[in-house]
């Protein structure tokens, strides 16, 4: 079944002080995860199969298949997803990598704090660098929404997050934007070039 946050992500130059905030806050500390998405190309929404594993207070992290949509806005905003358990996450990355054709993969190290049922993410993402992001989950009948956006904007405002910082794209659409695609664009065209005469592959995108 659908289920809906409201979701802020930011830049985050100095995760000590946000996590010491945190703190000050009495949010809980449920220790570290560290997470790999990998994302499929879905013709709706976004679809990513999460491997992960977990340290501290957190119970035994899970695989699991997140089918989500969440507007590019800056500003806090609603995203709906779809969660399913992964028992054989990697049987189930290469059917859909085969099926679908995976775009990126988004690894990161993720500190997890708890303040009053939102979800405070500090994470350290490969090829990006820190980020901080807020999810406050949205009842099933949406009786709660003004009050998930009142607990996210008081975090903003708690946790020093400007306007500066906000962004309005996920990890997978930066990793995207990047030079590093056209890199990899580049080595998989030289993986496969035709040189019988020369054997002197060569990529460019």
């Amino acid at each position: 079944m659908a289920r809906v946050n409201v979701e802020l992500k930011a830049r985050d130059p100095d995760p000590d002080a946000t996590a010491a905030r945190c703190a000050a806050l009495g949010a809980r500390d449920e220790g570290l995860l560290t997470q790999r998405d990998t994302y499929f190309a879905a013709r709706h929404g976004r679809l990513k199969l999460r491997t992960a594993s977990s340290t501290g207070r957190q119970r035994a992290a899970r695989d699991e298949l997140i089918a989500y949509r969440r507007p590019d806005a800056v500003q806090a905003s609603e995203s709906s997803y779809v969660r399913a358990p992964a028992e054989d996450a990697d049987a189930l990355r290469e059917a859909l990598d085969a099926a679908l054709g995976t775009t990126v993969v988004v690894a990161k190290r993720r500190r997890l704090f708890i303040w009053e049922n939102v979800r405070i993410h500090l994470d350290d993402v490969d090829g990006l660098g820190t980020f901080v992001e807020l999810e406050a989950v949205v009842a099933q009948d949406g009786s709660d929404l003004d009050d998930a956006r009142a607990k996210v904007a008081r975090l903003r405002d708690e946790l020093a997050i400007g306007d500066d910082a906000l962004l309005a794209q996920g990890y997978s659409d930066l990793l995207l934007d990047g030079p590093q695609v056209l890199l990899r664009a580049a080595d998989a065209a030289m993986r496969t070039a035709y040189t019988p005469y020369s054997s002197f592959p060569v990529g460019a995108a």
